[in-house]
């Protein structure tokens, strides 16, 4: 069975030596001025970003996430001196969407990841901007993440905003340097809409405005989808099995009009990242859930790790996504708001496109499993020649045009 021969799949096989020196501190200027490494048909070859048209066929649908990153990072300093970090990760709520999440006025509880725990005992920690005060609470330290109650006294003002005055773009923690001014936009795409995310969906990191309007020009029709990035996209798995390994859940955020478009479109998809693969692919799976259930849920049409290797596996892209869009449509449903856990392992078979834009990810990490699932074993042969020839790692590294296998 195939779920079970992708539980036993050993992690230490999907590692591979990144010295330091190889890891992007920071994003190169212009960001379509970055290497692009194309893969198609066993050949690998170099170019740069801003040549991205010349490697897309006419009429391609390009789809992207628009998910914006939050002021994620809150920095606390005690009456004794002490300074304490908070990193805000998701609402405690788990049936609260992110976007309702970040919506709330006046207070939330939050997930999130402390620093220097130890000096923080049970007092209240409070920030002020001007006549906005925000004051944060231990609710329950002993979860990892913890979970804490955040109370601020403008009451018209979200959450979202409130990060957005007293927080800092959250780098992820390989890159080892404190956020500046410029990675305000730096780790921002510059499509970026829907706030909710804590980190970037970073393949996107290298659009410019410029190169959208060639893309355009070669009539590629841009889409958007939204899957907000959690923290755990990023993290190495530290289980020894991929079956032990517990897939972190994002928040998808679809409209029925792209599912209608995404059906309509007959020719070249190409997604731009790890993030709207996973949205895509999600897409499918409910779209499968409701052709064997019409009358499902919306809490049960979600997508949980395993359901991928569990549902029928012979089902018609295109089935799949009208299915979905019928489903939505007998529900009065005009948008998708709810979470995906799905893991693309290697023996999955990818669904909803041609080809990815992906940045080159770290060892052991649940996205070089989907790149593995993407190319074969072919991935071994991209990344040495991307180390051998130069390429910058990582989030603020270069990128990738990855066809099917």
């Amino acid at each position: 069975m195939l779920k079970n021969k992708i539980q036993a799949l050993s992690i230490v096989d999907f590692n591979y030596n990144l010295p330091d020196e190889r890891i992007a501190y920071f994003p190169v200027e212009p960001r379509d001025s970055s290497k692009l490494l194309t893969y198609k048909n066993g050949n690998i070859s170099d170019y740069q970003y801003f040549q991205l048209n010349e490697h897309l066929p006419t009429n391609t649908l390009l789809i992207a996430n628009n998910t914006k990153v939050v002021e994620a990072r809150l920095h606390f300093q005690k009456t004794t001196g002490a300074k304490i970090e908070v990193f805000c990760l998701e609402s405690d709520d788990r049936y609260a969407d992110i976007v309702s999440a970040m919506s709330q006025k006046g207070s939330v509880y939050w997930k999130c990841l402390i620093g220097s725990a130890k000096k923080w005992k049970d007092e209240t920690l409070s920030l002020t901007f001007e006549n906005i005060e925000l004051q944060v609470k231990k609710v329950d330290a002993a979860q990892n993440p913890s979970v804490l109650y955040f109370e601020w006294n403008d009451k018209t003002i979200s959450f979202a905003e409130i990060l957005h005055i007293f927080g800092k773009i959250p780098l992820p923690p390989y890159i080892k340097r404190e956020a500046n001014q410029k990675d305000e936009s730096n780790y921002q795409t510059v499509y970026a809409q829907q706030d909710g995310s804590v980190a970037a969906p970073t393949a996107g990191l290298h659009f410019t405005d410029e190169l959208l309007e060639r893309l355009e020009q070669n009539n590629i029709q841009t889409h958007f989808v939204t899957l907000h990035v959690g923290a755990g996209t990023f993290m190495p798995m530290k289980s020894e099995t991929i079956g032990e390994h517990e897939m972190h859940a994002e928040f998808i955020d679809v409209s029925i009009e792209f599912i209608q478009a995404f059906l309509t479109h007959r020719e070249t998809k190409v997604c731009v990242g790890t993030t709207s693969l996973r949205t895509l692919e999600s897409l499918y799976w409910m779209g499968v859930k409701a052709m064997n259930n019409p009358k499902i849920s919306l809490r049960e049409i979600k997508i949980t790790q395993w359901d991928a290797y569990e549902l029928p596996q012979d089902v018609p892209t295109e089935s799949a996504y009208q299915a979905l869009e019928n489903w939505m449509k007998s529900n009065n449903l005009t948008q998708l708001v709810l979470p995906t856990q799905l893991l693309i392992a290697p023996g999955y078979n990818i669904r909803t496109v041609d080809a990815i834009l992906t940045n080159f990810h770290q060892p052991e990490s649940t996205l070089l499993l989907l790149i593995y699932a993407f190319v074969g074993e072919d991935w071994k042969r991209i990344y040495t020649h991307a180390l051998e020839s130069n390429y910058r790692f990582l989030s603020f590294g270069d990128g990738s045009l990855l066809w099917k296998n």
